[in-house]
């Protein structure tokens, strides 16, 4: 009885986890994602009559405002549960997916390398945009691409933001080597 209890939230946890940011991808920036997450483990630990809080999600802020979840913290926790149901109400049944989750390493110390670089990126424009008039390009330049740090979660793409956004405020390679030099 209570295994049949237990299957409407195993298989809800396998559909976000197939439902979940690749491994490629560095955060989660909505919030109803891991809310939503740890909602089900609230449910199915009232269910199960075990306390399952250690397998949620915490948040952190980024620059003190906006909250995000490690997308590495979020498979490794959603894996970590839908393992242990598994193990624990069906044992019998043949793993939900094919290659357990696995942890790597690598990849959470490049997350967070990634959070370290914006933060010290961020404070460089800090730093510089006093150097720059009110409404000139460059410091307009400077605004906008750390505003838009928030949808920021990789190399790749702050490289991307960053050339964009020069180009658009009419800014050459030599001109952001000087702001950033």
């Amino acid at each position: 009885m209570e295994k049949e209890k237990i299957r409407p939230f195993y298989s809800e946890l396998q559909g976000y986890l197939s439902q979940s940011p690749p491994l490629s991808s560095d955060f989660i920036w909505e919030e109803s994602v891991w809310t939503q997450y740890n909602e089900t483990i609230k449910l199915l630990s009232d269910v199960s009559g075990e306390e399952l809080s250690r397998f949620s999600v915490k948040s952190k802020l980024y620059d003190h405002k906006e909250p995000f979840v490690k997308v590495i913290e979020y498979r490794q926790k959603l894996g970590g549960l839908i393992s242990y149901l598994q193990g624990k109400y069906f044992p019998d049944e043949p793993a939900p997916f094919s290659g357990m989750p696995t942890t790597v390493i690598s990849q959470s110390q490049q997350q967070n390398q990634t959070i370290q670089m914006l933060f010290e990126i961020r404070d460089k424009i800090e730093a510089k945009m006093p150097d720059y008039p009110e409404g000139s390009k460059e410091r307009k330049f400077l605004q906008k691409f750390k505003d838009s740090f928030t949808s920021i979660s990789n190399w790749t793409q702050l490289l991307t933001q960053l050339f964009k956004m020069a180009k658009d405020f009419g800014l050459d390679i030599d001109s952001i080597t000087k702001i950033f030099g």
